[in-house]
């Protein structure tokens, strides 16, 4: 990986060049507090932070186009940006540079009913796009949890999952074409609304989750399903996590049924959420919740899956369940669990967010090994997460009489025990959050040396001078 001292810095000749090709209006420069925005994600810790020296909004593949030139001829680093709402680093410009922001490339281009698909721009939150296509029954199923503030080229980049992955899974699953500015400034197409195409490398595949190291989306072509007539959401409260974690393998394997999502809330997670909320009595005896939605073609059939599950629930132990049918109720069950994240940020003790991923029957081994690495290292290690699909969100959470400079100093080794331990599981170190510069020197605990060199060589191929998103995935 190239050093800081190889690039070039961003002068004001550079900036009147970046003005030939945008509207000024389209740069941020010279602007400390406007520019700060930019220098950071979701990631709370400080040092993961980095200014760049400018900020530009393209509005077209062309002005992407020319500026990766420019900055080629410069050698001048890019860092790709979409909402800034990751957890990895992944959007923060380690060397300075130049910030690309699609905020303003933000057009749903095209609903094609006929063939079922969205072509749209990067900058495109979400949310925006299925409430667009829920006018016609259709929707995109490949969303994460943050689906109201989240750009769909973000969600590319990272192969962003959610809490629909059991059944729908993750972003991937969904993109068919990519319109794509390589590093060094082609503008390249990449499949199309075609279902099918076996034709040479799945180049698609591999510029998803690629964390935009390997190349910057101008348009993403997606898949569309038909929503599903019915759904139902189950609150299920649990005596404690063990009960909670042996109904979904239950609910596959017995009822031969898939939920859309299985959603997973330890006490520790469920107490901090509900003191943000200002919220208890519902929870007040339970260990662990689990939330199921299941969906469908018709109540009858989806009521009668609910019925179903919560036989298999009562018979691991559960205390209670709510089924909430309406979008009012639905949104009540949903509340604690939408505002987990929220919550977390308010107390102001993480010290690291992580979102290991084991196979979904594994689950069940991982609790007990956290709460080894709780009492070893004296540290909270709340968890909750997607355990349909086996992904787990696991906070190292400071005590609040211990001393913060002590568990710093201690968090590479809680860390580098949480990934050998998801490894021993036959798992890895993110399910969807993405390695970024936040996990990129832990790499080497979860991959051989081959396995990183063949990446290291795809990303020197396409990009030789290493100006796109450097510093990220690899340390």
């Amino acid at each position: 990986m190239k050093s800081q001292q190889n690039y070039a810095p961003v002068t004001d000749e550079v900036v009147l060049s970046l003005k030939k090709i945008v509207n000024e209006n389209c740069i941020i420069y010279n602007d400390t507090e406007k520019i700060e925005p930019y220098s950071h994600d979701e990631v709370q810790a400080k040092e993961y932070a980095h200014h760049p020296e400018v900020v530009v909004m393209p509005r077209s593949a062309r002005e992407i186009a020319e500026i990766v030139k420019l900055a080629n001829t410069r050698k001048i680093p890019i860092t790709p940006r979409g909402a800034g709402s990751g957890l990895s680093g992944g959007a923060v410009p380690l060397y300075g540079g130049i910030v690309l922001s699609m905020e303003r490339m933000n057009r749903i281009l095209e609903i094609d009913l006929e063939n079922m698909v969205a072509v749209v721009e990067p900058g495109v939150i979400t949310n925006d796009l299925n409430n667009k296509v829920k006018q016609e029954g259709l929707f995109f199923a490949g969303y994460p949890m943050s689906l109201e503030t989240c750009f769909i080229g973000g969600n590319v980049a990272e192969n962003a999952g959610g809490g629909r992955a059991m059944k729908y899974g993750v972003t991937g699953r969904y993109v068919i074409g990519l319109e794509i500015i390589l590093p060094t400034g082609e503008i390249v197409q990449y499949g199309g609304k075609r279902m099918k195409d076996a034709t040479g490398y799945n180049m698609v595949q591999m510029m998803i989750g690629s964390e935009g190291t390997l190349g910057i989306f101008s348009k993403i072509t997606l898949k569309l399903l038909p929503l599903p007539k019915a759904r139902i959401d189950m609150l299920v409260l649990f005596p404690d996590v063990y009960a909670a974690l042996q109904v979904t393998p239950r609910i596959t394997k017995d009822l031969r049924l898939i939920p859309a999502g299985v959603e997973f809330m330890d006490r520790l997670s469920l107490e901090i959420t509900c003191d943000y909320l200002g919220i208890r009595e519902q929870y007040a005896n339970s260990e662990a919740i689990l939330l199921i939605e299941m969906d469908g073609n018709s109540r009858e059939q989806v009521l009668e899956e609910c019925l179903e599950i919560d036989g298999i629930c009562q018979e691991c132990g559960s205390l209670e369940t709510f089924i909430a049918e309406g979008p009012k109720d639905q949104e009540k069950i949903w509340n604690v669990r939408k505002h987990v994240g929220e919550a977390y940020n308010a107390i102001g003790e993480i010290m690291s967010a992580e979102d290991i991923v084991v196979p979904p029957a594994s689950i069940v081994k991982v609790i007990p090994r956290l709460q080894d690495l709780s009492e070893k290292y004296g540290v909270l290690l709340p968890s909750f997460g997607h355990v349909g699909d086996g992904n787990l969100h696991v906070n190292i959470i400071k005590k609040p009489s211990d001393d913060l400079q002590r568990c710093m100093s201690i968090l590479p080794m809680i860390l580098e025990e949480l990934y050998l331990l998801t490894k021993e599981l036959g798992g890895t170190i993110s399910g969807e959050h993405g390695i970024g510069h936040k996990r990129s020197k832990y790499l080497p605990l979860i991959m051989g040396e081959a396995e990183i060199s063949a990446m290291k060589r795809i990303k020197s191929a396409l990009d030789p001078l290493y100006i796109l998103n450097p510093g990220k995935i690899f340390d």
